[in-house]
């Protein structure tokens, strides 16, 4: 078995060697093409079954394919047609990057099986001009130094072109220049490169870079060209001195100026570069030592600053020369000079010192008055020695110059202490140096009190109200007045402004405290008597002229609850029993009797209301309880007693309630009384008048005793003798009431004489009544409204009233008695033989 397998792999060794010798053989047959570079892919390059003389049906059967000798694939063969195309599109600089030969070749196989065959193929890529010549670099830098000589060669970097031929550089071209040139060389594998020539000296003060463009070109169709940037740096000499801004300066610096201040930035400058324009600044020695004592120099920087204190009083100039030097090779320098004058500084304050000062003043100081006098100095001189004096403008004074440097204080505006009390008076001298100094001096001015103020009172009308019944010294109020003076000038005393009301002094009625304002009652005060009282208060300090004010005060007297209502009706002559005859036959509604009863109090004091305080039956009789009527409410009948007994209270409104009682014995009769019909003011008879009269005259005259004297004189001399029998027309003024008020109603009684008398419509003002009289005498009773006037506080005088009598024509005048009640005022008139 190994021999068989042995001869097996001697056999095939020697198929495999004749096979390869046989393709190798048959191979050595090349087929050429040549194509340019950049083709675009699918372009066909030639037709292989056609160029090979091979069957193109059987190109797929014997598996034709192309193997490229290459590390990309750019050519394939299309099997159905047997065309070589192009796959990818070809860069000859790619595939033959170096320039040792113009030609460039692509190797490629073409391999059938069946039978085997090789042929092969080599491509000639053509160059085409797609590369523009390229620099190396894009900006070329030289450094010339400006003493180079003209004529003078600098090589330049050369352009590199891909392309071969005439598609390689050409030429160059430099920019226009009229300092550089080119010149065009060839190295010796060909390649063309440029040198720069200096054809103009250079200034590097006039131009230090010079900026310069060469091209380069290359011969083909359409050429290309690349640009690189060259710049030219002019290397600088020193062949130029440092130059100050100014030959010479002229300084002016202030006395005392703090050490290390700057006088002045010295600025020289050199138009080389580098160390040839590095400028040290120093002294020269034409500058004295005193002013380099006094300024230094910086030497790097060139500042010239004080080094000593100055003073304008000591030197006033300094002079000096600054040198510049640069650091060249060959240095070279330059100067100035320099002239300081030391200028004088506001360094003195102004000085203010007031000489005379006048304080207190009064208050009403006339305009113009010198309070003060005020001199200012500077020791500085021009504008700084110039100084202005001033005080704050919101004060009731100026300034007045008066002779050099010295002022006064005047007053300028009227003075009141109420409102300013005092004066911080600031005196300010400026001097109008730059910057200004200043100082002040400050005064206080206190002002003295006039009695320039009247005492005020908070109010100008004070009401006061005072109860009735009050203790005598009883405070009633305090009024005080204020005065803004001070001292003796705000020191008040009160007192009462005297009047008289009705014979008596205010000082008999009023006390007023002269320290403190406060008011005092000195009697008890009535309010049926006295309701009000108007008067004034003084207040009056006690400066010299003293001054015051008043203030008017109303004093009101408040009603009391204090006076019990007096039944006035029906009259009751002995005891509280009143008795009165009716007819039985007495119809109903009545009138029985009216009960009256007056209250001394006012307002809802007097208001009076009655009723039954006992009655013997309540269903034979009512009681009006705001007018007291008593009227029957039915007829009597047989059944009812022929006595009745009626109790009524008479009770007004106050707090407490104050009340009266009367009891009426009511006897009723079968014959009727004869009642008096004529409604006419005519004399009546009764029998009890002397009685009354009595009670009537003891009562008026406890009231106005002189009064009555006169009447019963001017009676006895003027009065004729009254008929009996015919009642005389009454006069002009009488004040009997016209109107009939029994109209309406029937009297029953026997005291007929004592219920038309009080029978009245009060709340009309008026009263109207029958005039029965005793034997002897004649009388008139009427009533008269509030309005009339009778409201004077000293009510309990008699007043006149002229009227006819009923007894004859002449008239007389007659006693008046007020009655107070809260409707009306009821006036009792007598006239008596």
């Amino acid at each position: 078995m190994d021999s068989n397998r042995a001869t097996t792999m001697r056999q095939r060794y020697v198929w495999n060697h004749i096979l390869f010798f046989a393709l190798w053989q048959f191979s050595n047959a090349v087929t050429h093409y040549s194509i340019s570079e950049e083709l675009k892919e699918g372009s066909v390059v030639a037709n292989l079954a056609a160029d090979l003389d091979l069957d193109v049906e059987t190109l797929s059967k014997r598996k034709m394919r192309l193997d490229i000798v290459a590390n990309k694939k750019y050519f394939d063969v299309n099997k159905e047609t047997g065309e070589l195309y192009i796959v990818e599109k070809i860069d000859r600089e790619h595939i033959c990057p170096t320039k040792t030969s113009i030609l460039c070749y692509l190797k490629l196989e073409v391999i059938l099986e069946n039978p085997v065959r090789i042929f092969n193929i080599e491509l000639e890529i053509l160059d085409i001009n797609d590369n523009a010549p390229q620099f190396r670099r894009d900006s070329i830098r030289l450094d010339i130094a400006e003493s180079t000589s003209a004529g003078e060669r600098f090589s330049l970097s050369n352009a590199v072109d891909p392309d071969v031929g005439t598609n390689s550089v050409k030429t160059y071209y430099l920019s226009e220049s009229e300092h550089f040139n080119i010149e065009l060389q060839t190295g010796r594998d060909g390649s063309k490169f440029a040198e720069l020539i200096l054809k103009k000296a250079l200034d590097r003060e006039q131009q230090a870079v010079h900026h310069l463009v060469l091209s380069a070109v290359d011969g083909g169709t359409p050429t290309r060209s690349g640009t690189a940037s060259v710049i030219v740096h002019v290397l600088d000499i020193n062949d130029n001195t440092p130059t100050f801004d100014k030959e010479e300066y002229n300084i002016e610096v202030m006395e005392n100026s703090p050490i290390g201040s700057l006088v002045l930035q010295l600025n020289a400058t050199d138009s080389d570069e580098g160390s040839n324009a590095d400028i040290t600044y120093s002294y020269s020695l034409y500058t004295s030592e005193k002013t380099q004592e006094m300024f230094n120099i910086n030497p790097s920087n060139g500042e010239l600053t004080v080094k000593g204190m100055l003073n304008y009083e000591d030197f006033r100039i300094y002079d000096m020369e600054i040198i510049a030097m640069d650091k060249g090779e060959n240095a070279l320098s330059g100067q100035c000079k320099i002239s300081i004058l030391v200028e004088d500084m506001n360094d003195n304050h102004p000085e203010i010192s007031i000489k005379s000062f006048q304080s207190p003043i009064k208050e009403n100081a006339e305009l113009g008055t010198v309070i003060a006098v005020v001199s200012i100095s500077d020791k500085d001189s021009g504008e700084n020695g110039k100084i202005d004096l001033t005080i704050p403008g919101n004060l009731p004074f100026k300034l007045k110059e008066s002779s050099g440097n010295f002022f006064e204080l005047v007053v300028s505006e009227l003075l009141d202490r109420e409102k300013a009390p005092e004066y911080e008076i600031t005196f300010t001298v400026t001097d109008r140096g730059s910057p200004p100094l200043s100082d002040n001096e400050t005064m206080t001015l206190e002002l003295l009190d006039v009695n320039d103020n009247v005492p005020q009172f908070p109010q100008s009308f004070y009401t006061i109200r005072v109860m009735e019944n009050n203790a005598p010294g009883a405070l009633l109020d305090t009024l005080t007045a204020y005065d803004p003076d001070l001292h003796e000038n705000q020191y008040l005393v009160y007192f009462i402004i005297e009047r008289e009301i009705a014979n008596t002094s205010m000082s008999m009625l009023f006390s007023i405290s002269p320290e403190n304002g406060k008011l005092y009652a000195l009697k008890t005060f009535d309010h049926e008597i006295e309701k009000e009282f108007l008067f004034h208060i003084e207040a009056r300090d006690s400066g010299v002229p003293p001054l015051s004010s008043n203030v008017t005060v109303h004093i009101i007297i408040v009603d009391q609850n204090d006076n019990t209502p007096v039944i006035v009706s029906p009259w009751r002559a002995h005891g509280s029993v009143v008795e009165e005859k009716i007819p039985r036959s007495t119809d109903k509604g009545s009138l029985v009797s009216k009960v009256i009863a007056i209250d001394g109090d006012s307002v809802l004091n007097s208001r009076i209301t009655y009723q039954f305080l006992q009655v013997t039956d309540a269903t034979l009789f009512s009681l009006d309880q705001y007018n007291g009527e008593i009227r029957t409410i039915r007829m009597f009948s047989y059944r009812d007693p022929r006595l009745q007994r009626l109790v009524v209270v008479a009770k007004d409104n106050g707090e407490p309630a104050l009340s009266a009682t009367v009891t009426i014995k009511l006897s009723t009769v079968e014959t009727a009384v004869k009642a008096y019909s004529d409604m006419t003011e005519v004399p009546l008879e009764y029998d009890i008048f002397s009685d009354l009269n009595l009670y009537l005259v003891i009562g008026l005259g406890s009231v106005s005793f002189l009064l009555l004297i006169t009447i019963l004189v001017t009676i006895v001399l003027k009065c004729q003798k009254p008929k009996s029998s015919k009642a005389a027309p009454p006069c002009r003024n009488s004040v009997v009431s016209e109107r009939n008020s029994f109209a309406d109603s029937t009297l029953v009684s026997n005291d007929a004489y004592w219920y038309s008398m009080f029978l009245a419509e009060t709340r009309k003002g008026k009263l109207v009544v029958r005039q029965p009289a005793p034997k002897g005498s004649r009388y008139i009773v009427s009533s008269l409204p509030r309005s009339t006037g009778l409201t004077e506080t000293s009510g309990s005088a008699p007043s006149t009233l002229q009227v006819r009598t009923v007894s004859n024509d002449s008239c007389v005048h007659l006693g008046i008695s007020n009655i107070y009640s809260s409707s009306a005022n009821y006036l009792i008139l007598f006239v008596w033989k």
